[in-house]
């Protein structure tokens, strides 16, 4: 199964609550994975307010800017904190 971000709500600072398409739904925190990142793409991730005008396409979260976290990656962060 091709695993999908169906649905993803802003929670605060740097979390979002995803649901997944095979019916699983967490928080995951982007906080520490924004503040490792040094690739170009994701610098206006953050900016708090910049974050949280993501919307749900191609499978996942996306911004503007056409940043975007794979699935898969976003699943195993989930399970991880979980």
């Amino acid at each position: 199964m091709l695993l999908e971000v169906i649905s993803a709500k802003y929670d605060e600072k740097y979390r979002i609550v995803l649901r997944f398409n095979d019916g699983y739904e967490a928080t995951v925190d982007l906080e520490k994975v924004l503040s490792d990142e040094c690739r170009s793409i994701f610098q206006p991730l953050k900016n708090r307010d910049y974050f949280k005008k993501f919307s749900v396409k191609l499978n996942t979260i996306c911004w503007e800017n056409e940043a975007d976290f794979a699935p898969e990656f976003l699943y195993e962060l989930a399970k991880s904190r979980a």
